[in-house]
């Protein structure tokens, strides 16, 4: 009776943590980044023009075009040594709706040190598993005017925090709709920043872009989705791929006719940009299938195939899972009717 009862209570106890068990839960707290915030949109908005050149100077020097990139892609006013730019700098902030706008993104993000702690986590458990892969040194709060997320160079990141306002401030329902949808306006959400960040760093300088069949660049977004799942391995999943849990639960529950469509319609290795752009870029669906349905379900149906590769491949690193070809990956996928 005793043998019998260890023998239940150790077979229990193994299926128990071989239930549980997830590769990517893993204590990364001794794992230290070192990365400077700068909130530059205070700086370009709040110094005095006469002291700007100088305190400006000193991220010119170091930043490698995110300065550049607010000042002139975002904001149109081009380089604070241009002829000029301090007078447009000057005119930018007494505009009255970009009054508005820095009045309402200093009361959002007041206190960023969870915005921050979330952020360094992040990086954390994504240096766990890349030892020697350079992190960010330096990441810069701007205000891009709705241009842009977050951007990316090779070593540092802007956060445009005017794109994480909420649907419902004044600010941004004052956005023309005919340029800003209501699905764009909806996504404008913060906490979507820390998933935006290690996303985008992914991409830009871990995930080589590929350029060819839908499959390769499916494949590519599924591995940057299962690497961002990494540095936040208890995210909801929802918030993984910036959608609401209506629109989790739909492309869960329809992921098989995803797959199904996409083969009955010969798509995964069309070369057709439209295709691509169909089922990987952002919208208010996925076009080609319902309405209800939420955007991306090729970057979805990427992070699905890619995430049963891993777990059944344990051997496989999360460094070596990069280099994995696409039709590896795609060859072991197995979809349940």
């Amino acid at each position: 009776m005793i043998r019998t009862f260890f023998f239940f209570f150790a077979l229990f106890f193994l299926v128990l943590t071989s239930c549980t068990n997830n590769r990517l839960e893993i204590d990364a707290s001794a794992v230290k980044v070192n990365v400077d915030f700068v909130n530059l949109d205070s700086i370009i908005t709040t110094v005095p023009t006469t002291s700007l050149p100088t305190i400006l100077d000193k991220y010119a020097n170091s930043s490698e075009g995110i300065l550049a990139y607010q000042l002139g892609h975002c904001l149109g006013i081009g380089g604070f040594k241009d002829k000029g730019s301090l007078d447009r700098i000057q005119m930018f902030r007494t505009e009255p709706y970009i009054k508005r706008l820095e009045i309402q993104i200093s009361t959002t993000f007041k206190s960023k040190s969870d915005l921050q702690s979330q952020i360094l986590d992040g990086f954390s458990h994504l240096k766990y598993h890349f030892p020697k892969h350079p992190m960010p040194t330096t990441i810069f709060y701007i205000n891009s005017l709705f241009v842009s997320n977050v951007f990316c160079s090779y070593n540092e990141i802007g956060i445009g925090l005017d794109r994480y306002l909420g649907a419902k401030t004044s600010v941004i329902q004052e956005l023309p709709s005919q340029e800003f949808f209501q699905w764009m306006k909806d996504g404008m959400r913060k906490e979507y920043i820390p998933r935006d960040v290690l996303s985008e760093w992914i991409a830009k300088n871990m995930v080589t872009e590929v350029d060819g069949a839908f499959a390769d660049k499916m494949i590519r977004w599924g591995k940057i989705l299962y690497l961002t799942e990494a540095a936040f391995p208890n995210i909801d999943k929802h918030l993984l791929f910036r959608y609401t849990k209506n629109g989790y639960d739909w492309a869960e529950h329809n992921e098989t006719s995803i797959w199904k469509y996409l083969v009955n319609e010969e798509l995964l290795f069309s070369k057709n940009e439209r295709d691509h752009a169909n089922f990987l870029n952002e919208g208010p669906f996925t076009v080609g299938l319902p309405e209800k349905s939420p955007d991306r379900l090729g970057q979805y149906l990427g992070w699905r195939i890619v995430h049963e590769f891993m777990d059944n491949n344990e051997s496989v690193s999360l460094q070596q899972l990069i280099n994995v070809p696409y039709n590896t990956i795609l060859q072991s996928y197995e979809i349940e009717e």
